[in-house]
């Protein structure tokens, strides 16, 4: 996916459109800030997220870090291949690395940002 063509939420977390799903994931601003990745935990196929409400965590040598869901609705993928190389998600995180789709329960999810406005949020905030 384009970053450009994704929606954010200030905790870093990014949606995206595939047909009826939305594809969710962490930016690249999150993957430089936690460096080396090296867990994720994510729900199971089934679940239902609901968005700015955690559905996770990712784990890197320095933290552990809550995952926010941007939308809201029924899980139907997860990405199982981060269970056994997490890689993808530091090296390709708007593609290979992403985490969930999700068939979202309204059209568009509320508050979130474009990649400009993402940008300037990561510049100007103390994160």
């Amino acid at each position: 996916m384009s970053p450009a063509d994704l929606q954010f939420l200030e905790s870093h977390e990014w949606v995206g459109r595939d047909g009826d799903l939305a594809v969710v994931g962490i930016s690249d601003f999150a993957v430089g800030q936690l460096t080396d990745l090296v867990y994720v935990d994510l729900p199971k196929v089934g679940e239902t997220v609901t968005q700015g409400e955690t559905f996770g965590e990712v784990e890197s040598v320095k933290a552990v870090s809550d995952l926010y869901s941007p939308v809201t609705g029924e899980v139907v993928e997860v990405n199982e291949g981060l269970e056994d190389d997490i890689a993808p998600l530091s090296d390709d995180p708007y593609g290979e690395g992403w985490l969930l789709k999700v068939k979202p329960t309204s059209d568009e999810p509320d508050g979130l940002m474009d990649r400009e406005a993402y940008d300037e949020f990561c510049r100007t905030s103390d994160q």
